[in-house]
């Protein structure tokens, strides 16, 4: 019995780490931001202009029902509205970080 409980608190103790490698970078996504979308999004509060017909990243976290990992899956699949980017999940969960703070 014991070494179940040793084996289940190690295991445990590996997912935290591997969560904890894998944590989404809202710094990252902010750089993103502001190189890939800030021709058209308003994605900070020291920007001015964007284009009319994408919304502020403040209003997409505002969102009612925003989920940072709905939103990061959708930058993923390709949409009309926007360029593909190619991103990677890494980058799509840093940039859907970035715009959760923006909250």
């Amino acid at each position: 019995m014991s070494r179940l409980i040793c084996a289940l608190s190690g295991a445990s103790l590996l997912l935290s780490f591997t969560q904890a490698a894998f944590a989404a970078s809202a710094a990252d996504g902010e750089r993103m931001a502001r190189r890939w979308c800030a021709a058209c999004h308003i994605v900070a509060d020291d920007q001015r202009q964007g284009a009319t017909q994408a919304p502020p990243f403040s209003a997409i976290a505002n969102t009612p029902g925003f989920d940072a990992s709905k939103l990061a899956l959708f930058l993923l699949l390709p949409h009309p509205r926007m360029p593909d980017m190619n991103l990677s999940r890494e980058e799509a969960a840093d940039l859907a970080a970035y715009i959760a703070s923006q909250r």
